[in-house]
């Protein structure tokens, strides 16, 4: 069976919580997200999500995810799928630093579609690092001090 894993990581000064934090407000993805622009649901195993997503190319999509893993602070996985043609198991890891937080961002897909969805599979790299780079910036603000955001 076709598969391909897609994975991206960025250091976040932050605690893995406040992260946490951010990736589960599904409500204040339009605030932030780049590629999600309407998300609802809540982030505990076994619930679906509502994911509206922008693609860089492309349509909108909506997606169902279930979740999987939801360990705050430490791990969040959704899988979606299409049953005998496509799935994708979507992760975060946080791993607290010397300095604050790696987070590891991937996507494991399989299936026949794999190869047919190649250039959009291989699309999801930038949409990931642009996530996480947005996620980056929108923990790292919410922890600074009001005069430092002022003044930047």
């Amino acid at each position: 069976m076709p598969r391909r894993t897609v994975t991206t990581s960025i250091d976040i000064d932050a605690d893995p919580m406040a992260i946490w934090a951010v990736l589960v407000d599904l409500d204040r993805y339009p605030e932030w997200n780049p590629h999600i622009r309407r998300a609802s649901g809540e982030m505990a195993v076994g619930n679906r999500l509502n994911l509206r997503m922008q693609p860089p190319r492309g349509r909108p999509v909506t997606t169902r995810p279930k979740v999987t893993v939801a360990e705050p602070g430490v791990e969040l996985r959704l899988l979606g799928r299409v049953p005998w043609l496509f799935s994708g198991e979507h992760s975060f890891a946080l791993t607290r630093g010397a300095s604050g937080t790696h987070l590891v961002q991937s996507e494991t897909y399989r299936g026949p579609l794999v190869v047919l969805l190649a250039k959009t599979i291989e699309s999801a790299q930038t949409s990931f690092n642009d996530h996480n780079r947005a996620l980056k910036e929108r923990v790292e603000s919410m922890s600074r001090p009001a005069a430092d955001i002022v003044h930047r």
